[in-house]
Protein backbone atom coordinates (compact mmCIF):
# COMPACT_ATOMS: atom_id res chain seq x y z
CA UNK A 1 0.00 0.00 0.00
CA UNK A 2 1.35 3.18 -0.70
CA UNK A 3 2.46 5.67 1.90
CA UNK A 4 0.95 8.66 -0.14
CA UNK A 5 -2.29 10.56 0.93
CA UNK A 6 -4.04 11.84 -1.57
CA UNK A 7 -6.59 15.63 -0.58
CA UNK A 8 -10.26 14.53 -1.15
CA UNK A 9 -11.17 16.17 -4.97
CA UNK A 10 -14.33 16.99 -3.61
CA UNK A 11 -13.59 19.47 -0.24
CA UNK A 12 -10.34 19.16 -0.17
CA UNK A 13 -9.72 17.70 3.42
CA UNK A 14 -5.89 16.84 4.02
CA UNK A 15 -7.33 14.13 6.89
CA UNK A 16 -7.81 11.31 3.86
CA UNK A 17 -7.22 7.85 4.45
CA UNK A 18 -6.89 4.14 2.44
CA UNK A 19 -9.71 2.20 2.75
CA UNK A 20 -8.12 -0.76 0.53
CA UNK A 21 -5.36 -0.79 -1.85
CA UNK A 22 -7.31 1.57 -4.57
CA UNK A 23 -9.74 3.38 -3.08
CA UNK A 24 -8.82 6.25 -0.43
CA UNK A 25 -12.24 7.99 1.41
CA UNK A 26 -12.43 11.19 2.90
CA UNK A 27 -13.55 11.50 7.17
CA UNK A 28 -15.24 14.79 6.50
CA UNK A 29 -17.57 14.25 3.65
CA UNK A 30 -17.36 10.34 3.10
CA UNK A 31 -16.44 10.76 -0.60
CA UNK A 32 -14.96 7.63 -1.86
CA UNK A 33 -12.32 7.50 -4.99
CA UNK A 34 -9.63 5.93 -6.93
CA UNK A 35 -6.73 8.41 -7.14
CA UNK A 36 -5.36 6.78 -10.29
CA UNK A 37 -8.87 6.39 -12.10
CA UNK A 38 -9.11 9.60 -14.00
CA UNK A 39 -13.26 9.10 -14.39
CA UNK A 40 -13.80 9.77 -10.82
CA UNK A 41 -12.20 13.06 -10.61
CA UNK A 42 -14.84 15.43 -9.42
CA UNK A 43 -15.30 18.91 -11.23
CA UNK A 44 -13.03 21.56 -9.54
CA UNK A 45 -15.63 23.83 -8.91
CA UNK A 46 -16.81 25.51 -5.76
CA UNK A 47 -17.80 23.87 -3.02
CA UNK A 48 -20.82 24.62 -0.92
CA UNK A 49 -21.83 23.47 2.36
CA UNK A 50 -25.33 23.52 3.73
CA UNK A 51 -26.19 24.94 7.07
CA UNK A 52 -25.84 21.41 8.66
CA UNK A 53 -22.18 21.40 7.06
CA UNK A 54 -23.39 19.15 4.41
CA UNK A 55 -21.81 19.69 0.72
CA UNK A 56 -24.86 20.29 -1.85
CA UNK A 57 -24.35 19.95 -5.44
CA UNK A 58 -26.13 21.04 -8.80
CA UNK A 59 -29.85 19.44 -8.60
CA UNK A 60 -30.28 19.32 -5.02
CA UNK A 61 -33.19 20.06 -3.20
CA UNK A 62 -33.37 21.57 0.19
CA UNK A 63 -35.43 23.36 2.75
CA UNK A 64 -35.50 26.46 3.76
CA UNK A 65 -35.05 26.88 7.62
CA UNK A 66 -35.88 31.33 8.33
CA UNK A 67 -38.46 33.14 7.42
CA UNK A 68 -36.02 34.98 4.45
CA UNK A 69 -38.01 38.40 3.84
CA UNK A 70 -38.48 39.47 -0.02
CA UNK A 71 -37.25 42.87 -1.39
CA UNK A 72 -40.41 44.01 -3.14
CA UNK A 73 -42.28 41.46 -2.09
CA UNK A 74 -45.73 41.78 0.81
CA UNK A 75 -44.69 38.04 2.08
CA UNK A 76 -41.59 36.14 3.69
CA UNK A 77 -40.42 33.07 2.06
CA UNK A 78 -41.51 30.84 4.88
CA UNK A 79 -39.95 27.90 7.03
CA UNK A 80 -39.88 24.36 5.50
CA UNK A 81 -40.31 25.72 1.87
CA UNK A 82 -38.92 23.04 -0.42
CA UNK A 83 -37.02 24.17 -3.42
CA UNK A 84 -35.81 21.51 -5.73
CA UNK A 85 -33.15 21.95 -8.80
CA UNK A 86 -30.45 23.98 -7.10
CA UNK A 87 -27.47 25.21 -9.27
CA UNK A 88 -24.61 26.75 -7.73
CA UNK A 89 -22.94 29.89 -8.43
CA UNK A 90 -20.28 32.10 -6.81
CA UNK A 91 -21.09 35.00 -4.56
CA UNK A 92 -22.68 36.00 -1.43
CA UNK A 93 -26.13 34.28 -2.71
CA UNK A 94 -24.24 31.31 -3.85
CA UNK A 95 -27.47 29.13 -4.43
CA UNK A 96 -29.78 29.96 -7.67
CA UNK A 97 -33.23 28.71 -7.71
CA UNK A 98 -37.10 28.97 -8.60
CA UNK A 99 -38.67 29.47 -5.21
CA UNK A 100 -42.34 28.41 -5.03
CA UNK A 101 -44.79 31.30 -5.50
CA UNK A 102 -41.75 33.80 -6.02
CA UNK A 103 -39.74 32.47 -8.92
CA UNK A 104 -36.36 32.78 -9.48
CA UNK A 105 -33.66 33.88 -7.12
CA UNK A 106 -30.24 33.73 -5.38
CA UNK A 107 -30.17 32.20 -1.88
CA UNK A 108 -27.45 32.07 0.66
CA UNK A 109 -26.43 28.50 1.43
CA UNK A 110 -26.46 29.05 5.10
CA UNK A 111 -30.36 29.57 5.01
CA UNK A 112 -31.26 25.94 3.91
CA UNK A 113 -30.68 22.20 4.53
CA UNK A 114 -30.25 19.52 2.33
CA UNK A 115 -33.37 17.25 1.72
Amino acid sequence: MSDIIYPCPTCKCDYTYPLDENLFVCPECAHEWNPEDEKSSVDEGIIVKDSNGNILQNGDSVLIIKDLPVKGASKSIKVGTKVTNIRLVEGDHNIDCKVPGFGAMGLKSDFVKKI
